[in-house]
This record gives structure tokens, C-alpha cells and sequence, in this order.
């Protein structure tokens, strides 16, 4: 057991203090230490002080305030064997690729296809083995005959009985000699009985022997004496398998990297050799190698990670081969490093299990892209909002329509998608989809409009039916499989798609309610099935409003420039954790992204390759489930939205035409039913809405015009009643000015 001042502190602080107080003439005197360590103890009794004993403190008190004091106290015992035991952190029994039926899956096809593959390449290649044994069996003879001969003389005794010859050590020699002597007639005996009868085998296989016997004679004997006579030089068989293997990574390699990031406090620790510590050993980890690495004091993953390129140079290695990435299961100062044996965009991804068969069930994970080490990374769908963001050209729209495949493999689900683009893209999700529209046109948005509104009030009939379920069949107040299986709720799953939705967002005239109707969506709906998806490749305040950006939970960052950015879609902070999707490069980092909100920290992922005829495939098998479960609908069915009976007319004008002059604040209720006597044909639908619904109504209508409705007093039957409407002054105040922006264009 270690005493409390086996480090002998409290002497060292008793020598510093009677140091400080003798005197400068004084002679030498010898101290009782036990009585100095007592009168110390006294003196820091808090009791002692309080009574105002100081007879045990003496005449050192007054300089205690002069003396340095150390801050630290006895260092504590170090926990024993089973403390240090249970502190401990276990790695796992059985490596990832085990733990993971796929990964598993994975290694068996590979393993069986590297065997077939050997199988295959040396099976062709057997009539050159042949020939080549063929002609070197003359030579394999000789070499054999030589063999024979060497050992019948005992050749390979020659150099020792020469070197005792040469040094005429006579005993040595003569003992050598008689050795061989009685080797040479023991082997010439033997010689002169196998040989003979060899020689007789031989004859009776030519002769006597059935052919098959012959054949298998002379396979056997241009095998093996054909072997005896390959060269050094020239390999009887090709390799069928040429290993280039990434070199190993070692400390000295990761140390001397770091050191060349031109970091002050990483320079100042590789120099003296400590501050850069390896929390366990460099091991392989998928296609590449794992470093687990404890950083010097200051330095964080951030600063690593801000110089990825000047690592990778340090490394030796393509930017695409090295990941460095904080450690979420431990400090601030931890960093692991992944450097795989080729650059991410070049390695060889397995084979996406939905691509040939399969159906989704959006309840449920599913695997869409790999991690830097090729293993599979699932997303769940259900019950979020996902942003998508990224500058052009890095893979954005790709991931997205991968999504849209993986919901159009469930056949519940219903899909809107809205293609701001322009492209084509989409166009093979046509056949599945329940509304559909690519294009950045007014009717374009508009169509996306109404399609919202659609959603809307579709949501609002779901929370009116999960409000009516009892409690034993919804207890969550949710969606759920067995919800979204039961035809007659109507809780299928829907999914909305906007590609580049700043064209939507941003539209003069639709863009405030298309702006208010998706952050209703992203708020209210992932409980009620409805999963909104939004892509833009300008992630900023504009592009994706606030309300939107700050309630998803999906969140999908591929390159992009700057830190807000990068904040816009993965949230608040996430640059200065270290979580930084401007590191992706341009051109090796296509499709890479940071995934947040599915797994408790931030990963790197790359959605698996779809191309479009791929996509094709896909959605022809989609469209089957979709049939066979009945449940092709709207555009795929061709029955979409049937067209506005109000496209064309100038609502303003047809407000102003039915309001009276001298009526300066109309009811938006009174107005509605005036203008479904006017033009039945276009309005007479609103005029069989509800009084609270033609209100409701009409103020949205008006809302892009930038009219906004309030509550207008009016004495009916002599009580004052209170109903919304507008200022009919300011209908006429918006047809002026556009009709001068028009005469002005």
C-alpha cells in the first residue's frame, strides 16, 4: 500500500518554507520533522483557527502568504487491476463485416466468385500448361538423370573432403573418404536393383499395358518431369490474380503526414516526439486502413480536415483515399483517419439488392448508398422532412430520384414530384407517379400549387381520421404500417418531391403560399404519412426558408462552397463540429455527402449508381407492384388534375366588375357568392363551399396579389357582425399598377 507521502511532497513544502524563514546569518540546525508535519497539520485545522489556538501555528504564519504553494495535492491511488478492467472499452467480438448479414453475403459471393474465377482462368488456359510440359519434359529427363548420378557419387560431399584436403587435415579427410566410400556402394546397390526393374515397368506400360494405363503413364511422368524441367525464369502457369495492394499504413507514415500541415502545435509534437498518440493499432477496416489518432493539445479534427488535400499529398494517397473525420464516441481531440486503398469514386460498389427484385416498405430501412468503406447504409423514409442540397453538377438530382425509387417500390405510396429543372431526369417515374410536372413555367409552379393544396387539405382529412381512431389501434397518434395498409383510411404514404424548389419558393406569385403550405408540411406531416422532400443547388435563406431547413430531419450535404451553406442543410453548427461538406472536391467526390439525422452523428455516404435506364427497369417493376395491388392513380393513370375553370380570367377584375362603388370593404362570404352569379361556369364550385370556406378561400386567392383580408364590422339587424373582407380600394390600386408595369414591359 502507498503512503499519502511516498512522493514526499509535504517535505519538499516544509523544506520551502524553512528555507524562507531562516535567516541569512543563521547557523545550521537540525529540525524534528514528526513535530513540523504535526504543527502543519494543526495549523490547517480549520477548528484550530476558529477557537483562536495559534500557539500551534508559531511565527511562520506571517509568511505562508509569501511562500508558494503548490495546487496539487497527493496524487490518488491508481485504480487496481479490476478497476482499470471495468474502465476499460471493449471492442467487439466479431468484426463489422460478420455482425452484418448483407456484408457477410457480400464476402461469400466474393470469395465464391475469386474461386470461380481461378477456376475459369487456369481451365482455359490448359492446353498451354500442356504444351509447355510437353516441351520441357526432355529437359526435366536430363535434370533427373544429372539428380541420379550427382547422388549415386555423393557429389555434394566433394567440397568438404577437398577443404580438409586442402588444410591436410589427414583424420578429417580419410573419415570423409571412408563415408563416402560406404555411401557411393550402398547407393550403386540400390541403383543396380531399382533401375532394372524401372526399366521393365517401363517396357511393360509401352507394351503391355491397356491404353489407358499408357495414358495415364505418360500424363503423370510429362507432369512431373515437365516440372523438373521449368526454368527459374519462366513459371509453368500465369497468375490469375495480380495483387496491387495499396501500401500499408503505418505510424511513422500518418506521423509524418500531420507534421507536413504546416499546424505550429503538430510541428511542435512531432519534433519532440510526443502529443500525436495512436489510440489502438492501425488496422484494416473494409478496403482500407483505420487509424484511431489522439491529436496534441489545441489541435482538433477540424484542422485536419480543413487540409485534406495536404494530407492526402503527405499520405501519398489520391484525395479520394483519405477521410479524416472527428470520433463521436470520444473527446474533442480525437481524430480517425480512413484511407482506403482507392479513391471512393473508383472503387468497386456492390451491387444495390433492390436493382433486380424486391419491394420497399417505407416503415422500414432501407439500404441506398455505402460509407467510405463500401458497407451498406440504410435510411428510414417514414416520419421525416429531407433537404437535399449541393452546387451543380455534384449528383444532387440523382439522389433524390433514387429516393423517389425507393418510395415508388412500396405500393402504397402515392408520389407528387415537381421537376423545377426542366429535365428529364424524372421522366421515367412518370408511369408511378400520382402528380407529375417538370418545367419552371408559371403553370408549371402553379400546377405544383395546386397539387400542394391538394396535400394540404389531404392532410387535414388524415388528422381528423388518426383524431377518430381509438386508442388501442393508433396509440401515437400516427401512421402506421397496418394504418397505411387499410384501404379504407386513405393513409397510404405520400411522398413530394421539389427539385430545385427555389424556383417555387421564389415565385412572385406563388411562391408565399407554396413557401406556407411546405412548412405545413414539413411541421404537421411526417405524422401523418407525408414526406416532403427539397432540393436546391443554392442552399440559402431564399432557396429553402427557414421553416423548412429548421424542421427537417433528413439532411443530405454534398459540395458545397462556404459554411452557411453547409449550415442551411445540415444545421446549426455542424461546420464548426467538424462536419463539413466543403471538403468534397469537385471531381472525385461526386455523389459524396454528408448524411445527418439518421444515425445518431453525421456520416459520409454515396448513394448507389442509378442510371436511367436503370431507372427505367425500376420503375417498370414498380408500376406491376402498383397494378397488382391496385393502386395506380392520378397522372400514372391518366387522370390528373382536372384543369381550373378560372385559368384565364382576371380575378381582379371580376371582383371589382360585381363590388359596388360605394361598398368600400366587402365580405370576402358576399363577394364569393356575387362572383359565382357572375360567372357560374368558373366560379359556381366556390359559391357550394361553406360560408367559413368561401372566406378562407378567397383570402388565399387574393394573397398573391398582395391584398390582404380583416375583419370587417357591419350592423345587420341592428347588432354589429364581424366577418373577414377587404378594402375593395386596394383591388383597384393593384389593377392599376399592373396594368402600367404591362404598358410600361
Amino acid at each position: 500500500m502507498k503512503h499519502p507521502d511516498d512522493d514526499h511532497e509535504l517535505f519538499h513544502r516544509l523544506e520551502a518554507e524553512m528555507a524562507a524563514e531562516k535567516p541569512a546569518d543563521s547557523d545550521g540546525k537540525v529540525v524534528d520533522l514528526e513535530s513540523a508535519r504535526s504543527a502543519r497539520k494543526e495549523s490547517a485545522d480549520p477548528t484550530a483557527a476558529e477557537s483562536g489556538d495559534r500557539s500551534a501555528v508559531g511565527s511562520a504564519d506571517s509568511d505562508d502568504d509569501e511562500s508558494p504553494r503548490p495546487v496539487d495535492g497527493p496524487q490518488p491511488k491508481a485504480p487496481g487491476l479490476l478497476g482499470q478492467s471495468r474502465e476499460a472499452k471493449r471492442r467487439q467480438v466479431l468484426p463489422s463485416w460478420l455482425r452484418s448479414r448483407s456484408e457477410l453475403k457480400g464476402a461469400a459471393r466474393w470469395l465464391l466468385g475469386y474461386l470461380w474465377h481461378i477456376f475459369a482462368f487456369h481451365t482455359v488456359r490448359t492446353p498451354v500448361y500442356a504444351g509447355r510440359l510437353v516441351a520441357r519434359t526432355p529437359r526435366g529427363i536430363g535434370r533427373s538423370l544429372r539428380g541420379w548420378q550427382r547422388w549415386v557419387a555423393d557429389i555434394e560431399s566433394a567440397p568438404l573432403r577437398h577443404a580438409e584436403a586442402f588444410k591436410e587435415n589427414t583424420a578429417e579427410y580419410l573419415k570423409l573418404s571412408r563415408q563416402r566410400d560406404r555411401r557411393v556402394r550402398w547407393r550403386g546397390t540400390v541403383s543396380a536393383v531399382v533401375f532394372p526393374l524401372a526399366l521393365v515397368g517401363v517396357l511393360l506400360l509401352v507394351f503391355a499395358a491397356p491404353v489407358w494405363l499408357q495414358l495415364l503413364a505418360a500424363a503423370v511422368a510429362v507432369t512431373v518431369f515437365g516440372v523438373v524441367g521449368t526454368p527459374a525464369d519462366a513459371p509453368l502457369k500465369q497468375h490469375a490474380v495480380v495483387k496491387a495492394d495499396a501500401p500499408k499504413l503505418t505510424a511513422t507514415m500518418v506521423v509524418a503526414a500531420l507534421g507536413a500541415l504546416g499546424n505550429d502545435k503538430l510541428n511542435a509534437a512531432v519534433k519532440t516526439g510526443t502529443g500525436i498518440k495512436f489510440t489502438s493499432e492501425i488496422h484494416r477496416d473494409g478496403p482500407g486502413w483505420r487509424a484511431d489518432i489522439e491529436l496534441p493539445l489545441g489541435v482538433t479534427p477540424d484542422d485536419i480536415m480543413n487540409k485534406r488535400e495536404a494530407l492526402a499529398s503527405g499520405l501519398r494517397r489520391k484525395l479520394g483515399c483519405v477521410w479524416p473525420m472527428p470520433n463521436p464516441d470520444d473527446h474533442e481531440g480525437t481524430l480517425i483517419l480512413w484511407v482506403g486503398d482507392k479513391p471512393m469514386n473508383e472503387a468497386k460498389r456492390p451491387v444495390w439488392p433492390l436493382a433486380k427484385s424486391g419491394a420497399v416498405d417505407l416503415f422500414k430501412p432501407v439500404e441506398f448508398g455505402n460509407n467510405q468503406q463500401m458497407r451498406w447504409v440504410s435510411v428510414t423514409l417514414m416520419f421525416v422532412s429531407i433537404v437535399v442540397g449541393s452546387v451543380p453538377r455534384m449528383g444532387k438530382t440523382y439522389l433524390m430520384r433514387l429516393f423517389m425509387l425507393i418510395a415508388a417500390l412500396d405500393p402504397r405510396a402515392w408520389l407528387y414530384i415537381f421537376d423545377f429543372k426542366g429535365g428529364s431526369d424524372y421522366k421515367p417515374l412518370e408511369r408511378v407517379s400520382h402528380r407529375w410536372r417538370s418545367g419552371e413555367d408559371d403553370e408549371d409552379v402553379k400546377y405544383c400549387l395546386d397539387s400542394l393544396i391538394e396535400i394540404q387539405e389531404e392532410l387535414t382529412r388524415r388528422a381528423k381520421v388518426i383524431k377518430s381512431l381509438p386508442l388501442k389501434r393508433c396509440p401515437e397518434s400516427k401512421v402506421t404500417p397496418e394504418l397505411a395498409s387499410d384501404k379504407r383510411l386513405g393513409l397510404h404514404p405520400l411522398v413530394v418531391c421539389l427539385d430545385e424548389c427555389q424556383k417555387a419558393f421564389e415565385h412572385k406569385k406563388y411562391g408565399a403560399k407554396i413557401t406556407e403550405i411546405g412548412e405545413d408540411l414539413v411541421r404537421r406531416g411526417p405524422a401523418y404519412g407525408i414526406i416532403a422532400m427539397f432540393g436546391t443547388q443554392r442552399p440559402d435563406k431564399d432557396s429553402i426558408p427557414k421553416g423548412i431547413s429548421a424542421n427537417a430531419i433528413l439532411r443530405f450535404a454534398l459540395k458545397v462552397t462556404g459554411q452557411t451553406e453547409n449550415d442551411m442543410i445540415l444545421g446549426t453548427s455542424m461546420y464548426k463540429a467538424g462536419y463539413k461538406a466543403t471538403m468534397f472536391s469537385f471531381k472525385r467526390d461526386k455523389g459524396v455527402a454528408w448524411m445527418a439525422g439518421e444515425q445518431d452523428e453525421p456520416a459520409i455516404v454515396c448513394g448507389t449508381e442509378v442510371d436511367a435506364v436503370l431507372a427505367e427497369n425500376i420503375t417498370l417493376r414498380a408500376r406491376k407492384l402498383r397494378e397488382d395491388y391496385d393502386n395506380v392513380t392520378g397522372y400514372a393513370r391518366g387522370e390528373d388534375m382536372a384543369e381550373d375553370p378560372t385559368a384565364g380570367l382576371d380575378l381582379l377584375a371580376d371582383i371589382a366588375a360585381v363590388t359596388p362603388s360605394d361598398e368600400a370593404k366587402p365580405w370576402n362570404e358576399s363577394t364569393v357568392d356575387r362572383l359565382a352569379d357572375y360567372r357560374p361556369e368558373a366560379y359556381g364550385p366556390w359559391g357550394e363551399l361553406k360560408p367559413e370556406e368561401k372566406t378562407a378561400h378567397l383570402t388565399a386567392m387574393l394573397k398573391p396579389y398582395g391584398i390582404k383580408t380583416d375583419q370587417v364590422g357591419r350592423r345587420v339587424d341592428g347588432k354589429i357582425v364581424n366577418k373577414k373582407g377587404f378594402v375593395r380600394t386596394h383591388i383597384t390600386t393593384a389593377i392599376a399598377e399592373r396594368d402600367h408595369k404591362r404598358d410600361a414591359s
